[in-house]
């Protein structure tokens, strides 16, 4: 897998805007209903895949962005996470530097969505450790 490097600009398409309830996959098929909105606009980086056979998740913080939008950012930063045993890292995007109060927050969101994704994945009988795996550059 071919991570970006941190300032390198990118195409990301927004799967699901910032403050929605639907996860959509890829394909746009409903994943899961959260009980919780997400805080991030959340989609991928078109043509890259990542170590669970997904397209590359990317996060782009700033304003509410339509799903289906796309946009060219610079890369701030990498999450580290792995979801059922399946390396998954998360690319963050923004139009400015990462603050400490969003990287506070993009990790607190990681720790728990990490435990949704387990709990679903236990939902679905499927086996493996889901966590967050700490910062991979930014």
């Amino acid at each position: 897998m071919d991570l970006p490097e941190i300032g390198a600009r990118r195409r990301v398409t927004i799967e699901y805007p910032r403050l929605s309830f639907v996860k959509r996959r890829s394909d746009g098929s409903i994943d899961f209903v959260s009980p919780l909105p997400c805080p991030y606009n959340y989609g991928h980086v078109p043509g890259v895949m990542s170590g669970d056979g997904d397209p590359l998740d990317a996060v782009v913080l700033g304003r509410r962005l339509p799903a289906g939008a796309e946009v060219e950012l610079a890369v701030v930063a990498i999450v580290g996470f792995i979801d059922v045993g399946q390396e998954d890292p998360k690319v963050i995007f923004s139009a400015g530097p990462l603050t400490r109060a969003q990287r506070g927050g993009l990790e607190l969101f990681f720790r728990v969505y990490a435990l949704g994704k387990r709990a679903l994945a236990a939902a679905r009988g499927i086996a493996g450790p889901t966590r967050f795996d700490g910062w991979r550059a930014g």
